[in-house]
């Protein structure tokens, strides 16, 4: 079951349990709007582009572009889908779209990737906007190449609030805190789970698959004000095992940054069944599934990817006792803190750091409060009261009437 599949048997899953009817479901599952091309550069390379828009429903389409070998049409509509149902999770006003270029930037210079990203907004310049859709960095899309796409947006349409794009460096109009917004988001997650559940996080062993941006710094912030302890971590090439601790601290980010760990080194597959309190799923979608679910020794597995853990896997290990704090509301703190750079640019200021983490932090603490009493008020996992809790609002229940983009 692949993450599109996930999304969507979730989706008429929890339908049922509201009683909606065939058109609402439809209204659910269908996207709005979707556009396919090519980028096409001089030296004759061509990359397959995509943009869905899902919903509007609850403001202008938002969600990330990410520069990947894998995206295709399907993977796209599966991240829009789940964009519009983490904005309605967290009770942000933005809708959900998600956006892709098929192609490896890794294998290409500065100039080409710069060309793609350009390209990418000529080819949907009259379908994105500040007050239409939003784009955002995603999977090997950073500040760097989201300032591209704003100043070509800018030389197309005149447009100065550079509210066009998310995600943007802080000289070219970008928020503090959006860079580790993920990671933190995850840790708030974590934090208000263990809480609820009367879990103590200090010395809490923790395995991170995935060391990219929001693994490591999910890592170093729940290791520093969670007091947790990062027994393993992964990337795409081996994990790195120590249940002595990896410790984060004074460490910045790079793309190497699991070279500077010492332990037992095994391949990057065998995450799954590390020896851990908590499994965080920080790198791509489609890992966990009905086959391989039964390796996970972990009792709680933290989503900070999208959609890792695909729908039987979920109904299996919920029924086995290992518990999800779901996706759209844990890794949501990129999307929260985009809001808040579209606010700040809209007003034309610039909030310092610290008054960032504490907006990101009251709106998901209240989300994950949200999704615990919708969990208990159904009696369904915590995956699936997100999903109620979304899809109500999606439909009009329960919208913030005083939120604004």
């Amino acid at each position: 079951m692949n993450m599109l599949e996930s999304a969507q048997a979730m989706i008429r899953r929890v339908a049922e349990k509201l009683e909606l009817n065939d058109e609402q479901i439809k209204d659910l599952i269908q996207p709005m709007y979707e556009h396919r091309f090519e980028i096409e550069l001089d030296e004759g390379s061509v990359h397959q582009a995509y943009r869905v828009q899902h919903s509007n429903a609850r403001g202008p389409f938002k969600g990330g572009i990410r520069f990947h070998p894998r995206v295709d049409i399907e993977e796209v509509r599966a991240l829009a889908t789940l964009m519009s149902l983490k904005c309605a999770a967290v009770d942000i006003p933005l809708g959900g779209a998600k956006g892709g270029v098929a192609f490896d930037p890794r294998m290409y210079d500065t100039e080409h990737i710069e060309e793609v990203a350009r390209q990418y907004v000529q080819k949907l310049e009259q379908y994105i906007g500040p007050d239409v859709d939003i784009p955002s960095p995603d999977v090997n899309v950073d500040e760097t190449v989201i300032d591209w796409m704003v100043d070509e947006y800018t030389k197309l349409t005149g447009d100065p609030s550079k509210a066009s794009f998310t995600g943007k460096s802080v000289r070219a109009g970008g928020s503090e805190g959006r860079v580790e917004a993920t990671g933190r988001g995850g840790t708030i997650a974590l934090r208000e789970y263990c809480r609820a559940m009367d879990i103590n996080t200090e010395g809490l062993r923790v395995a991170v698959q995935g060391l990219g941006n929001v693994g490591f710094y999910f890592a170093q912030i729940a290791e520093r004000e969670l007091g947790v302890k990062i027994v393993a971590v992964s990337n795409s090439g081996k994990m790195i095992v120590n249940q002595k601790g990896l410790s984060f601290g004074g460490l910045r980010f790079s793309r190497n940054i699991i070279q500077k760990f010492k332990g037992s080194v095994s391949p990057s597959e065998d995450s799954i069944s590390v020896d851990a309190d908590v499994l965080v799923f920080a790198a791509l979608g489609d890992v966990v599934n009905a086959n391989n679910q039964k390796l996970i020794k972990a009792p709680l597995i933290l989503e900070l990817a999208n959609g890792p853990v695909d729908d039987d896997a979920l109904q299996l290990l919920e029924a086995r006792g290992v518990h999800v704090i779901p996706d759209i509301v844990s890794n949501a703190g990129g999307v929260i803190v985009s809001y808040l750079e579209i606010l700040q640019n809209k007003s034309d200021t610039h909030w310092p750091y610290d008054t960032v983490v504490d907006e990101l932090d009251v709106i998901l603490t209240s989300a994950i409060d949200d999704v615990i009493d919708k969990a208990s008020e159904y009696d369904v996992n915590m995956k699936e009261a997100a999903f109620v809790l979304a899809i109500q609002r999606l439909l009009g229940e329960d919208v913030d009437d005083e939120a604004g983009v």
